[in-house]
């Protein structure tokens, strides 16, 4: 919407770090672009094309072009913040039983230079930005869990330390992650997004837009080059932002302190929100 008025200059950075069959079957053969289908209380569909991701990138440290591209720009004085679309379980270190993970065990053993899991990939980027001289970021998640924030800055300090004890990174990295420099903001997040419909499959079809069946990966993600979504919807971020950044305000996102973030998640979850819809 910002992009539309002209108020920003810059498009999104897409990283996906799971399943990179997304990159390379969605976005590589649509140019980054998607179509957005609204869906409207009173029926209706608004469909428009999406042209706001500039870059689409495999978070893959195997994929030696694509890391290093990652690293120049975790290593940019621009760069204000990196936000998280992951699921709650995206964070996760552990086991039900509490032990490490094997690729998280083994990323703890082996440092930064290549690692396997998510969370040590996303370590490893900050590292590099700690190494271009600790330069100031936010790294917000948006998923839908409570106090999202505080299991991203889990998942991230547990690899500094990790990392900073076994002497693989530099002494001050887990300084770093725990300084003013590295914030970890809460946020609520509330818009029903379905799997793509086969209703609207159809009707874009009908309106002559060519291969956009959806496509099942080999991980078991959904993905085609439309996405549907209800119109309702609600992003209210912990404004903590070390590096600044844009006036995303003016495209209607709410920013506040963590005490409002805490008391909106509380009043979705157990007031006028999920209670309401599930009535």
């Amino acid at each position: 919407n910002l992009l539309n008025e002209g108020k920003l200059d810059r498009g999104i950075l897409v990283a996906e770090g799971y399943d990179y069959e997304i990159i390379e079957k969605i976005y590589m053969p649509h140019n980054n672009l998607s179509i957005a289908v609204t869906l409207k209380a009173d029926g209706t569909m608004d469909k428009r094309v999406v042209g706001s991701v500039a870059e689409a990138i495999p978070l893959d440290s195997e994929n030696d072009m694509a890391f290093q591209r990652l690293k120049e720009v975790f290593a940019k004085d621009s760069l204000q913040m990196a936000t998280f679309t992951i699921t709650e379980k995206g964070y996760s270190l552990t086991n039900a039983k509490g032990e490490f993970l094997k690729d998280v065990a083994a990323d703890f053993a082996a440092g930064p230079e290549r690692p396997i899991s998510y969370m040590g990939k996303v370590a490893s980027l900050l590292y590099a930005r700690y190494c271009a001289g600790e330069k100031p970021i936010a790294m917000v998640s948006t998923d839908n869990c409570s106090h999202n924030g505080d299991k991203l800055y889990a998942a991230v300090s547990a690899f500094a330390k990790a990392w900073t004890e076994a002497e693989k990174t530099d002494a001050g990295f887990q300084n770093y992650i725990n300084s003013k420099k590295v914030s970890f903001p809460w946020s609520m997040i509330d818009k029903i997004t379905p799997r793509p419909d086969a209703t609207v499959e159809k009707i874009l079809q009908e309106d002559g837009v060519e291969k956009s069946e959806p496509i099942v990966t080999a991980k078991n993600t959904y993905i085609a080059p439309f996405v549907n979504a209800e119109e309702t919807e609600y992003l209210v971020i912990e404004d903590d932002f070390p590096n600044g950044r844009p006036k995303l305000e003016e495209g209607k996102i709410l920013f506040t302190d963590r005490e409002t973030v805490e008391k909106v998640e509380k009043m979705k979850v157990c007031t006028c929100l999920n209670p309401l819809h599930t009535c």
